[in-house]
C-alpha cells in the first residue's frame, strides 16, 4: 500500500511509543544535558561536577577543590565539603548517594535549608555526568567512614560500601572519578589550558576558595596550578586589564538587594560588580549567576549596561560636558574601552537551558541597575578627574561612531558595492550561495590566480587580498571602513560588521582563510582572525570560519608523489625526517618546500587544499572568550612589553629550516 506520493507510509502504533529511563534518555539525547557531544561537552562534564563543589563553598562548607587529569581520559574532582548523604532513602528504595547519582531531579538544591544559592538547579548535572561515563566511582567521606559506589553508563554495578574509617584529620567531602564514554561522545582529550582558564574564573568569582588543577598525564613530574584570590572581581578586572592602560581604579560594589517580583514573594539578590575603563576600543564583559559563567549574558548584564549609560549621561549633563544641543551617549559609546564583570547570587535563578548560557530572571536587571547606579554615581562625583576622562572617552567614541556610520552606509549598500569597478577584479564569485557555498580569502594575486583556476566554480568563491590588512585591534571602525581590503571582505560576506552584523546575510556557509605557510602568511592569518574575532564574532561562534591547511612539503620518488602537512607539536625538520625514513633510498627523494601558495599550480592547489574529498580544514572556535580576548589584546594591541615577553618566552620553540 502506498500513499499519493507513491511512498509506503510508515507505521505508527502503540508499539512505536517508548519510555526511557533517565540514564537512557541522557545517553540518547546528550545535547539536552551537556550541550552536545563535542570537546565543549566533554569539558562540561567536569564543570558540572566542579559546580557542585562550588555550591558547597557557597554554603560555607568547602574551601578546597582538586581536579586531577589522569591517563586514558580518567579525571577526578575532590572537594572537602560535607559529602553527599549515603543513608537509605525509603521512598526511592535506594541509598541517597545512588539516588543523587542516577535519578534526574534528585538533589539537595530543592531544599533552601541546605543551599541558599547554588548553580545546580534541576538535579540533572552529576547524574548526566554519570550517564555519559563509561565508568564512574563516587567516594564519600562522611559519618566517620569512606563510602564508595561504582557505576557504568549510569547504572550501579556495586552497592554503596563502607570502605574504611576516616583517618585522624582526614576531611569530609566527595570525590568523583570518571572516564567519559566515547561511544556516546566524540573522541577528544581534556585540555589543561581550557580547564585552567575556567578554574581561574571560578576562583576569582568565588573568593577564598582554593582550586587546584593537576595533570598527571605529564611525565615524570605532573603539571599543577593552584588558584586562590582574596580580591574577587576587583582582582579579576586588574588581571584582564594587565596589558591595557586603565583610566581609573576599578569601581567595585558588593551588596544584597531585596526585590519583589510581580506576583511573587520578595527575594534577596546578591550583586557583586567590578568595572574599569581603559584607553583601548576593546569591550570585555563577563557575567556570572551563582558563580556559573553565562556567556550569552542575560538580565544581569543588561542591568549593568543600562545603568552605566544612564549614569554617564546624567553626570555629563550636570557637569556641562554634554551641551543642550548634544545628543546623549548611546550604549555603544559608553561600552567602548570597558572591562566589566557582574556576578549575582539568586535563590531561584532561571536560565534558557540546562547548559545555563543566559540568565532570564527579569528582577535581576533592576537589582544590578540599582547597585551600579549608586556606586558609579558616587564614584564620578568624588573622582572628578577620572570622571572627565571617562566622559571624554565616550565623546571620542561618539565622534568615531558618527564617522563610522557615514562609512558604513557605503558597506550597507551590499550588491551595488559588489558591482562597483573595484570588486570584479578581486572577488571571483561562485554560482551557488548558501550553506554549501564557501569563500576562500587568499593571500596575494599570485595565489589568488591559482585558486581561481583550481576551484570548483559552482560552490567556491575566491577573494584575493593584496598585502596585509589593517590591524583592527588598534583601529577604530571609521578607519577600518576606509580600508579597501576590509571593505571588500565585508561586502563579499554580506553580513555587515560589529553592531550591524547579521548572520542571516552570510552568502557562504564556510569562510576559509588560506595563506602561505611562512611568517608573512601567519601574520596575515592573525590579522584576519583579529578582525573576525573583534567585529564578526558570531561567524566564529556559529562554526563558519575555517583555516585551510596547504602542504608544506612535496616529496617525489620517481612517479610517486607525497605531500606533507604540518602537525601540532612537530616542527618541520622532524616532520620531514620522519617521512624520509619510510623510503628505501631517501637520497633519491626530491624534496620541495612550498613557501607560498603561488608556487603550486592550480591542479596541485585543488588536490591538496581545496578538494573537499582530500583537503583538511581547521575550524576556528572560541573555547574561552576571556582568554581569546587577552591573547588578541596582548599580541595585536598597542602595549609592547607584554608582546615582547611573549616572543622572548616562545622564541626558543621556533626553528628555521633550509631546504
Amino acid at each position: 500500500m502506498t500513499d499519493r506520493t507513491g511512498i509506503a507510509p510508515q507505521v505508527y502504533t502503540e508499539d512505536n511509543i517508548r519510555k526511557l529511563d533517565p540514564m537512557e534518555h541522557i545517553r540518547l539525547r546528550p545535547g539536552m544535558y551537556v550541550g552536545g557531544t563535542d570537546s565543549r561537552a566533554l569539558h562540561h562534564l567536569i564543570y558540572e561536577v566542579v559546580d557542585n563543589a562550588i555550591d558547597e563553598a557557597l554554603a560555607g562548607r568547602c574551601d578546597t577543590i582538586i581536579v586531577t587529569l589522569m591517563d586514558d581520559n580518567w579525571v577526578s574532582v575532590d572537594d572537602n565539603g560535607v559529602g553527599i548523604p549515603v543513608g537509605f532513602k525509603k521512598e526511592a528504595n535506594m541509598s541517597t548517594l545512588e539516588m543523587v547519582m542516577t535519578q534526574v531531579g534528585a538533589g539537595g538544591k530543592f531544599d533552601n535549608s541546605a543551599y541558599k544559592v547554588s548553580g545546580g538547579l534541576h538535579g540533572v548535572g552529576v547524574s548526566a555526568v554519570n550517564a555519559l561515563s563509561e565508568e564512574l566511582t563516587a567516594e564519600v567521606r562522611r559519618n566517620g567512614y569512606l563510602w564508595r559506589q561504582t557505576y557504568q553508563a549510569g547504572k550501579p554495578v556495586t552497592e554503596v560500601k563502607k570502605v574504611r574509617p576516616l583517618k585522624d584529620g582526614e576531611p569530609t567531602g566527595t570525590k568523583i572519578t570518571f572516564k567519559p564514554d566515547f561511544t556516546v561522545l566524540e573522541p577528544n582529550e581534556f585540555s589543561y589550558s581550557t580547564l585552567a582558564q575556567r578554574f581561574r574564573e571560578m576562583a576569582f568569582v568565588t573568593r577564598r576558595v582554593t582550586i587546584t588543577l593537576r595533570d598527571e598525564r605529564v611525565k615524570p613530574i605532573p603539571k599543577e596550578i593552584t588558584f586562590y584570590f582574596e580580591g574577587g572581581l576587583q582582582s579579576f578586572v586588574r588581571y584582564l586589564n594587565r596589558n591595557r592602560t586603565p583610566l581609573h581604579q576599578p569601581v567595585y560594589a558588593e551588596r544584597d538587594v531585596e526585590i519583589t517580583p510581580e506576583g511573587k514573594q520578595p527575594v534577596t539578590i546578591g550583586v557583586e560588580v567590578a568595572f574599569q575603563y581603559t584607553d583601548t576600543a576593546t569591550v570585555t564583559e563577563l557575567a556570572f549567576a551563582n558563580t556559573i559563567n553565562t556567556p550569552d549574558g542575560g538580565t544581569h548584564l543588561t542591568g549593568l549596561r543600562a545603568s552605566l549609560t544612564g549614569v554617564i549621561n546624567r553626570y555629563a549633563r550636570k557637569a556641562g560636558l554634554l551641551k543642550e544641543k548634544d545628543n546623549n551617549f548611546s550604549g555603544n559609546d559608553t561600552l567602548e574601552g570597558l572591562t566589566a564583570i557582574v556576578s549575582i547570587k539568586h535563590p531561584h535563578p532561571s536560565f534558557e537551558s540546562q547548559t545555563k548560557v543566559k540568565l532570564i530572571n527579569p528582577e535581576v536587571q533592576g537589582a544590578v541597575s540599582q547597585v551600579v547606579t549608586e556606586v558609579f554615581s558616587e564614584f564620578l562625583e568624588v573622582n572628578q578627574r577620572e570622571a572627565r576622562r571617562i566622559v571624554e572617552k565616550c565623546m571620542t567614541s561618539m565622534r568615531a561612531r558618527e564617522a563610522a556610520r557615514k562609512a558604513r552606509d557605503l558597506v550597507r549598500s551590499g550588491p551595488s558595492l559588489l558591482e562597483s569597478s573595484t570588486l570584479p577584479g578581486k572577488l571571483a564569485d561562485c554560482s551557488q550561495h548558501g550553506e554549501n557555498a564557501e569563500i576562500y580569502i587568499v593571500e596575494g594575486d599570485s595565489a589568488g590566480g591559482s585558486a581561481k583556476q583550481g576551484r570548483d566554480r559552482h560552490f567556491q568563491a575566491i577573494l584575493p587580498l593584496r598585502g596585509k590588512i589593517l590591524n583592527t585591534e588598534r583601529a577604530r571602525l571609521d578607519k577600518m571602513l576606509d580600508n579597501n581590503e576590509i571593505k571588500a571582505l565585508i561586502s563579499a560576506l554580506g553580513t555587515g560588521i560589529s553592531e550591524d552584523f547579521r548572520l542571516e546575510g552570510l552568502r557562504y556557509g564556510r569562510v576559509i582563510i588560506m595563506t602561505d605557510a611562512d611568517v608573512d602568511g601567519s601574520h596575515i592569518r592573525t590579522l584576519l582572525l583579529t578582525f573576525f574575532f573583534r567585529h564578526m564574532q558570531p561567524l566564529i561562534q556559529n562554526g563558519h570560519l575555517y583555516i585551510a591547511q596547504p602542504p608544506i612539503f612535496r616529496l617525489q620518488n620517481g612517479k610517486d608523489v607525497e605531500y606533507l602537512y604540518s602537525e601540532a607539536g612537530v616542527n618541520e625538520n622532524e616532520l620531514l625526517a620522519r617521512a624520509l625514513k619510510r623510503y628505501k633510498d631517501p637520497d633519491k627523494v626530491k624534496v620541495s618546500r612550498y613557501k607560498g601558495l603561488g608556487e603550486m599550480n592550480p591542479e596541485q592547489l585543488w588536490e591538496t587544499t581545496m578538494d573537499p574529498q582530500t583537503r583538511t580544514l581547521l575550524q576556528v572556535t572560541i573555547e574561552d572568550a576571556a582568554e581569546a580576548d587577552r591573547i588578541f589584546d596582548m599580541l595585536m594591541g598597542s602595549a609592547v612589553p607584554p608582546r615582547r615577553r611573549f616572543i622572548q618566552t616562545h622564541a626558543r620553540n621556533v626553528r628555521n629550516l633550509d631546504v
